[in-house]
């Protein structure tokens, strides 16, 4: 088998691409950091080819999926995006719409692409990574929220059109909570909840797209946030959201 995965350069993609190759797939690796893909390239021993590129340009986006088309990908794994912390009349409005770019869009338009081949071929794995964000509204980090319940609610919904249709094509989306990798560099947050290990939460994404999950959620804690958010109202929701983001009161 063969998977493409996006933000391979560290964190959740790094140990996703690790864990891959290890159950014998050949990868293709993107990401904007090229000396990173070259340092989890050499700590893999299947097939890989690594492809440096930004993929909040749109082009890119479309550019990388003519460059690998002909590769006949078994998995894409939607993992590249990013956080912001902050008021969000004080949140830079450039870094905003480079997060919805790499977080909607780009997630968007490979799903769409990739899966029009998936389903010509009736075989697939689609694994798009969104967030125990998606669950609720996420005051002090209302962009990001956002953009995780997008994806959240875009693959469930492209679920359901495959199980109609009796495709063999999967695809899930991995919810999870904090995990240890460099998120909270990039998003300026502290958590206040003890963070996950990126690789952990790798293997179990990916062993439960395996097993067709569709919403994977790693921890019990944020099975229970999940069940929660269904039944809550939503200014209940709102103010206990508040007050869990800004415990975490952006890194000074």
């Amino acid at each position: 088998m063969k998977a493409l995965v996006t933000g391979a350069s560290s964190g959740i993609g790094r140990d996703m691409a690790k864990y891959l190759s290890r159950m014998g797939c050949d990868l293709i690796l993107v990401a904007r950091d090229e000396k990173g893909l070259e340092k989890v390239a050499e700590s893999i021993k299947t097939n890989t080819k690594i492809i440096a590129t930004d993929l909040t340009v749109i082009d890119n986006c479309k550019s990388l999926y003519k460059m690998v088309k002909s590769e006949d990908i078994d998995i894409l794994i939607n993992n590249a995006g990013f956080g912001d912390f902050g008021q969000f009349v004080e949140t830079d409005l450039n870094k905003e719409l480079n997060m919805i770019d790499l977080n909607i869009k780009t997630v968007h338009i490979l799903t769409k692409l990739f899966l029009r081949d998936m389903k010509a071929k009736n075989h697939g794995y689609i694994l798009n990574v969104s967030s125990s964000a998606s669950f609720q509204p996420g005051p002090l980090m209302a962009t990001y929220y956002s953009t995780k319940a997008y994806v959240l609610r875009l693959t469930t919904a492209i679920y359901e059109e495959l199980r109609k249709e009796g495709s063999n094509v999967v695809v899930s989306v991995l919810c999870p909570g904090p995990v240890t990798t460099n998120f909270n560099n990039v998003a300026n947050v502290e958590f206040q909840l003890k963070s996950l290990p990126s690789k952990y939460v790798a293997k179990y994404g990916i062993d439960n797209m395996f097993k067709k999950k569709l919403i994977i959620i790693p921890s019990l804690y944020m099975k229970v946030l999940y069940f929660f958010s269904r039944i809550l109202p939503t200014k209940t929701i709102l103010k206990i959201s508040y007050n869990i983001q800004k415990r975490k009161g952006g890194k000074k």
